[in-house]
């Protein structure tokens, strides 16, 4: 196991932006995606790190792009620092499974979520109104049940905290009603391929989300997809609905955060090896899984 990586800083280049787990450089008309190994929860870059974390968030990415390109074009160029730029070939020890080169895109604003089950802040939501962002539910459902059919629930970047749940009809607003109609389509369609392959491999994708970008004209995807940062994994052979789950993504470091006396306000405490150790241990699972690999 490598020494887990907070910062990657590649001199020659400019930066573009700065996420909580992404770096973002400028490549001429491209652009570097390089993934550390930080964590965010509850909005907020923990001071720890997680051994691996970029490289299986870059490697997992990389194999759904390749695996649902026939549904949806993304930005992905390369993921091999030899199919770089020359210049770039000098980093290749950073670089190495954990950047990508991608054509830059015009962001969609609006984080793409599909729930196949109830969770999350789907459930406290349904609890309370008995809707999804909008989408009226039947009644009498219990946590983690399977929905009858897999929703689109749009939420919308805040400014600052967590994002917000939005209506379909809001999102509508935002990006107009032919964009918004073939957004929602390509996500169901991405959820039901990916889902059904992950079930084969005795993993529950309860809800994703997808970010898009428009490459002049054209709907592709950006960001990362159906990894353990962004989906709810659920181990099929344990799953049992009226409570949570066991997962393999990042709601296991929620869940430890949860049972502390964080406030969620002040600086985030630091995470104790024990979790540190079994948050890698969970990402390397879900990768070797769903990717069928036998190394990182």
């Amino acid at each position: 196991m490598e020494k887990a990586v907070s910062e990657i800083i590649i001199p020659d280049l400019r930066l573009h932006k700065k996420g909580k787990v992404r770096d973002v450089y400028e490549v001429d008309d491209k652009l570097l995606i390089v993934a550390t190994d930080r964590i965010s929860a509850f909005d907020f870059v923990l001071p720890s790190l997680i051994p691996d974390k970029g490289k299986i968030l870059t490697q997992l990415s990389k194999f759904w792009f390749d695996f649902t390109s026939y549904i949806c074009p993304n930005h992905m160029l390369a993921a091999e620092v030899e199919n770089y730029p020359q210049p770039l070939h000098q980093y290749k020890d950073v670089l190495e499974k954990r950047s990508m080169l991608v054509k830059r895109a015009q962001v969609i604003p609006v984080e793409c979520v599909v729930r196949g089950y109830v969770a999350g802040s789907g459930w406290k939501e349904y609890k309370a109104s008995g809707k999804i962002s909008g989408v009226k539910l039947p009644a009498g459902l219990a946590e983690s049940d399977r929905l009858p059919n897999p929703i689109f629930t749009p939420a919308t970047k805040a400014e600052e905290g967590h994002d917000l749940n939005i209506s379909f009809k809001e999102m509508k607003k935002i990006v107009g009603n032919e964009l918004a109609q073939k957004i929602k389509k390509i996500s169901l369609k991405l959820y039901q391929k990916a889902s059904l392959y992950a079930l084969s491999k005795g993993i529950i994708i309860a809800d994703t989300k997808f970010e898009f970008g428009l490459d002049k004209d054209e709907v592709i995807l950006v960001d990362e997809i159906f990894t353990p940062d962004s989906s709810r994994f659920w181990p099929l052979a344990s799953y049992a609905a009226g409570k949570s789950q066991a997962s393999l993504d990042k709601q296991f470091v929620r869940d430890y955060l949860e049972s502390t006396s964080w406030d969620k306000k002040s600086a985030p405490p630091g995470l104790p090896e024990s979790i540190i150790e079994q948050t890698r241990k969970r990402y390397l699972e879900i990768f070797f899984l769903l990717s069928e690999r036998k190394e990182l």
